[in-house]
């Protein structure tokens, strides 16, 4: 996320050339990677540190020259079954590269794939996880676990791996509808990690900084302090809130690989994922056929969607914004959902109907009902009631809605931020009734899980000025478990009263607390401690 930079007298990229998005690079003087460290806008872009160990290895030399002659050899890893380790797989090199060379395409990236690399992606999935069409768990694969590697290495390298179809699964969706997943095989998920790992040494070097979903050391978070701090400092008077109709099932095969072509040359790696992207679904038995779209819940998914949308919209957005605006445009992005906020109302529409065009050369399309395009800002309070219009509306952004308000003290202009209602109807709903499914469980049991439950929405809404909606939550919760533990008996035998129950909220049920600090304290703590 950045505002408008000094502009510069560079070509345009004619309007029939959208399928190059090197040409797009190459227009914005490489300023779009400038923008990526910040260096346009220090105060609101992330800069960009280099992978810690979240990404790469800590260790990376392992594949260089032997130790010298009588020296202690050096003692192998340890074989643990740890998700946030991971040894040296020699992609120190690589990601180096890829930063020098924006241009540059790897030719040579399979043999990273080793069976190291791969009894680390095995030991880094979830021991839980869902099963596929093999219906092998992560326990069954662990015995025999060196051979079963071994045997697979082999097949990847002299191309003998098949990639299975993804079991799909359906979970409704907040509008009624259903999500199609996909659940990948275990080995099929044990390739993709490693090349996973692979690819994001070369890709972490080129997204830019105003892109947060599905990336290391970024999340949800560090998007919701971005546009905060953004629509706070910056000239923003009207935000575009939108959203991608069916993305992960609407990616265009063909021009997924020609954009991996860009900066991968490596043949194997690319068979690989064309495997991936043609290995059919599997539902109740019947295989059908893919032939657009991802599967979501596969390993390699989130990747192949960021890399796709850096193209498709992040280059142009970042080209549009230099050399169409004069305002101040600012852009957040996570996965298919994005806000882009203008300070002219006229810049806004031409950059709506503009994107509409964009995406369409793409295959894909705007939500036409959740994308938005609101008076929103610090005047917009002002000119609404002006106007006699009422409040400014409200847009939602990462289960948070985000509205304008101003301070008791000062009088200034913030941005506020509660827990999207909507979200917070349908997590207690699903809490009612897996409270209905638990009925005859222990009270320990409920109580332990319920717990978590509950301790794990208040990590994520408990950010500054979102109380109300926490004890709000709490509260309904505790309404629902005492409603269970009442319905468990008919004899009466047990009368479950408030002060009863409050013991046993005492002991099981966490206390809502902020856990978040602010995001203009949070945001710049970041940005200084990565340009340092």
């Amino acid at each position: 996320m950045s505002g408008n930079s000094k502009r510069e007298n560079r070509e345009i990229p004619p309007a029939s050339e959208p399928h190059r998005p090197e040409r797009l690079a190459n227009a914005s003087g490489g300023k779009a990677n400038a923008n990526a460290v910040g260096k346009s806008d220090g105060s609101i872009v992330l800069t960009k540190s280099a992978n810690n160990v979240a990404t790469e290895a800590t260790a990376e030399p392992t594949e260089g020259r032997g130790p010298a002659e009588k020296n202690v050899e050096p003692a192998s890893s340890l074989r643990t079954p740890s998700r946030t380790t991971r040894e040296s797989r020699g992609l120190f090199g690589v990601r180096e590269a890829a930063r020098q060379g924006r241009k540059l395409k790897f030719t040579a990236l399979l043999h990273h794939v080793s069976e190291d690399c791969l009894r680390e992606a095995f030991y880094h999935l979830k021991k839980s996880a869902a099963v596929g069409v093999d219906g092998v768990t992560w326990q069954d694969y662990e015995q025999d676990l060196e051979a079963r590697l071994t045997d697979l290495h082999g097949r990847i390298h002299r191309g003998a791996y098949r990639a299975r179809p993804s079991r799909r699964v359906w979970i409704p969706k907040p509008d009624g509808r259903q999500r199609p997943i996909g659940i990948a095989a275990l080995e099929d998920k044990i390739v993709q990690q490693a090349v996973l790992w692979v690819l994001q040494a070369i890709y972490e070097q080129d997204f830019l900084g105003f892109s947060y979903g599905f990336r290391p050391s970024r999340g949800c978070h560090q998007a919701l302090d971005a546009l905060t701090v953004a629509i706070g400092t910056r000239q923003v008077n009207w935000v575009l809130d939108a959203d991608l109709r069916g993305f992960f099932d609407t990616i265009n095969h063909d021009w997924l690989i020609k954009f991996l072509e860009h900066r991968i040359g490596d043949q194997r790696v690319l068979r690989l994922i064309r495997k991936w992207l043609t290995a059919g679904v599997s539902e109740d038995g019947e295989w059908s056929e893919t032939t657009v779209g991802t599967p979501q819940g596969a390993v390699i998914s989130p990747l192949l969607a960021n890399v796709f949308l850096h193209y498709v919209f992040d280059l142009w957005i970042e080209w549009w914004r230099k050399h169409q605006a004069r305002g101040d445009v600012v852009v957040v992005r996570y996965a298919d959902d994005f806000v882009i906020g203008f300070e002219h109302h006229q810049e806004a529409q031409a950059c709506l109907e503009a994107l509409g065009q964009r995406l369409a050369q793409f295959g894909l399309q705007l939500h036409a009902d959740k994308t938005r395009l609101i008076e929103f800002g610090r005047y917009a309070i002002y000119r609404r009631r002006k106007r006699n219009e009422g409040r400014p509306e409200t847009f939602d952004f990462l289960g948070f809605t985000h509205y304008c308000a101003k301070r008791r003290q000062t009088g200034w202009f913030v941005v506020k931020r509660l827990s999207s209602r909507k979200r917070l109807l349908r997590t207690l709903a699903a809490i009612k009734d897996q409270l209905r499914r638990r009925m005859h469980c222990s009270l320990g049991e409920n109580g332990r899980w319920l717990g978590r439950v509950v301790q794990g929405w208040l990590n994520y809404h408990a950010i500054p000025g979102n109380s109300a909606r926490l004890s709000q939550f709490l509260q309904a919760v505790k309404q629902l478990w005492l409603q269970s533990l009442r319905r468990r008996s008919q004899t009466g035998c047990i009368r479950w009263n408030w002060a009863r129950f409050a013991r046993l909220v005492a002991h099981y049920l966490p206390t809502p607390q902020i856990l978040h600090p602010s995001p203009f304290a949070r945001f710049h703590a970041r940005f200084q401690a990565r340009a340092v």
